[in-house]
């Protein structure tokens, strides 16, 4: 089956292009949907311009799609993307919103091709601790109280994911992050040919609203 896999750089994406590669997929294109507004309902914002990289050490071919991120129409601007592909499905990170999924769904659907979620209603825990194990993921955005300007830049291991599920016990903080708690970028994964190395990195936090980016300004692959 011929897909295109949704791809925001994160670990979510990630994982869905490391599920449909393990599962004999032939994945034709890497797509990813730049937005103009850190508000986006639908897609990841920060770093986004470093999918360029992480498709070069997968060795797949990227496509950008460009959406103003006014919601609904985001969502019709994924659609000319994929319409104009020959794939026979499309595969997302939606791990909990409804909202992202049921529109991917739609889209699918009106374009006659499947629509795959790989990891739809995972248990949060039980699924950081298998991207743990696949990945080199790093924290590149916050937006939760208990996500301190500390954890930007922070890689996600078994002591950070304990420290996650203190603070969902005392803050209401999502493991996964689905909440929007925070956005992730993965270095390195088995079916990258190179790592990702990053040389220049600017941490940029707003106390007022408790949140913060790690922009990454420069970058390059590391062959393995």
């Amino acid at each position: 089956m011929r897909v295109a896999v949704l791809y925001s750089g994160g670990k979510d994406s990630n994982y869905a292009l490391y599920w449909a590669l393990k599962n004999g997929f032939e994945v034709k294109y890497l797509i990813s949907m730049v937005s103009e507004s850190d508000e986006s309902y639908m897609y990841h914002v920060p770093n986004i311009h470093l999918t360029e990289l992480q498709a070069r050490a997968v060795g797949i071919p990227l496509i950008k799609g460009f959406t103003s991120g006014e919601k609904e129409k985001e969502v019709e601007d994924m659609k000319a993307v994929l319409e104009g592909l020959r794939i026979d499905g499309v595969v997302a990170g939606a791990l909990a919103s409804e909202y992202q999924k049921q529109r991917v769904d739609r889209v699918a659907k009106e374009l006659g091709i499947e629509s795959f979620a790989p990891a739809w209603h995972r248990n949060p825990v039980d699924y950081m601790r298998e991207i743990i194990g696949i990945f080199d993921v790093v924290i590149v955005g916050t937006a939760a109280y208990g996500l301190d300007q500390s954890w930007l830049g922070r890689r996600i291991d078994e002591k950070a994911l304990g420290e996650l599920m203190r603070l969902n016990e005392k803050y209401r903080v999502h493991v996964a992050g689905e909440g929007g708690e925070f956005e992730t970028f993965v270095r390195d994964a088995p079916f990258f040919r190179a790592r990702i190395v990053f040389d220049e990195v600017e941490k940029k936090w707003n106390e007022c609203s408790y949140s913060g980016v790690l922009e990454v300004k420069k970058a390059h692959l590391d062959p393995k």
